[in-house]
């Protein structure tokens, strides 16, 4: 009978590429999985690994039986599913990932929520971007995640990964209360198309490889212009803030504005574009009672958000 750890330790290093990444993973010493790795080699008779310079890779057999390890947990996390729902109340551990704009808006009435009517369930949450997210959920370091993808730009599937829609946000321009152009207010209707051409303030956007930048700038670039981007950050609530000062002008999601209208001003776009938050869980977790206990206080929350924000 083959030890369900260490195969689990073998598909790891398929993941993650390195003894040490996966000893981090772990929370084992390299050392230590290593010589887990040899047992299964013995386990199986079967040469698994193959030393490459100071790395390792796996064998043709080894990723076939790797191939073979994500049914096997699949079967175990449904029985675990199976035990926890004969055991009445909602209780255990449900790892959450979430972006920044999400774990602002949506978590917290989430989390009151959970704490009122499951004590029991322990929920711990990582800001994490949603694209690393997603693979981390398939790697299983999440349960649930919240993602969010862009016009024109998918987050990536991955395989076990369902997704359901937690809301569609509106995309805006956003500029500081009372910004004028050569004197005058900005024109109705046209408002970006004057900040591109008089270019009274400089852009705030997220780094390169985002896909919230490289919409953005496809934007930007598609009505002929070419952005001044002088400010990057990762963390919206500095766009917010360098808007709200008056030193910069932003493209930001709907979420990230809730709390700012009075201190700033949020302009549509042309044809209203939106991003589409959703969760995303495992399939084999689906009928897990805390999951599903997230999930819902998420939408519960997320539909509140939606009824405030049409008032």
């Amino acid at each position: 009978m083959l030890e369900v750890r260490r195969l689990v330790l073998l598909r790891e290093l398929s993941i993650r590429g390195t003894l040490s990444a996966v000893a981090r993973a772990m929370n084992l010493s390299p050392s230590s999985v290593s010589e887990q790795l040899s047992l299964l080699e013995r386990e199986t008779r079967t040469q698994l690994l193959r030393r490459v310079g100071r790395n390792v890779q796996l064998t043709e057999t080894a990723l076939a039986l790797v191939g073979r390890v994500e049914p096997i947990l699949d079967a175990l996390e449904q029985a675990e599913t199976a035990l926890t729902s004969a055991g009445g109340a909602i209780s255990g551990r449900v790892r959450l990932a979430a972006f920044q704009s999400a774990a602002l808006t949506l978590v917290p009435p989430a989390l009151t929520s959970l704490r009122e009517h499951h004590p029991g369930l322990r929920l711990e949450l990582v800001q994490y971007e949603p694209e690393q997210a997603l693979h981390e959920a398939w790697a299983r370091d999440f349960d649930v995640v919240v993602a969010e993808q862009y016009p024109g730009h998918s987050a990536p599937h991955w395989p076990g990964l369902d997704r359901r829609q937690l809301l569609r946000d509106e995309l805006q321009l956003a500029v500081p209360a009372g910004l004028t152009v050569d004197g005058g207010p900005l024109p109705f209707g046209q408002e970006l198309a004057a900040l591109l051409r008089h270019r009274p303030l400089p852009w705030v956007m997220e780094p390169h490889g985002t896909a919230t930048r490289h919409w953005a700038e496809q934007l930007i670039r598609s009505a002929g212009h070419e952005p001044d981007v002088r400010f990057v950050s990762a963390d919206l609530q500095s766009h917010v803030r360098l808007v709200e000062s008056g030193n910069a002008v932003a493209l930001l999601p709907g979420l990230t504005l809730v709390d700012h209208a009075v201190r700033l001003r949020r302009i549509p776009l042309a044809g209203r574009p939106l991003r589409t938050v959703f969760t995303s869980i495992r399939s084999s977790s689906a009928r897990s009672p805390a999951v599903v206990a997230v999930r819902d206080a998420l939408e519960a929350a997320a539909g509140r958000l939606d009824m405030e924000t049409d008032a």
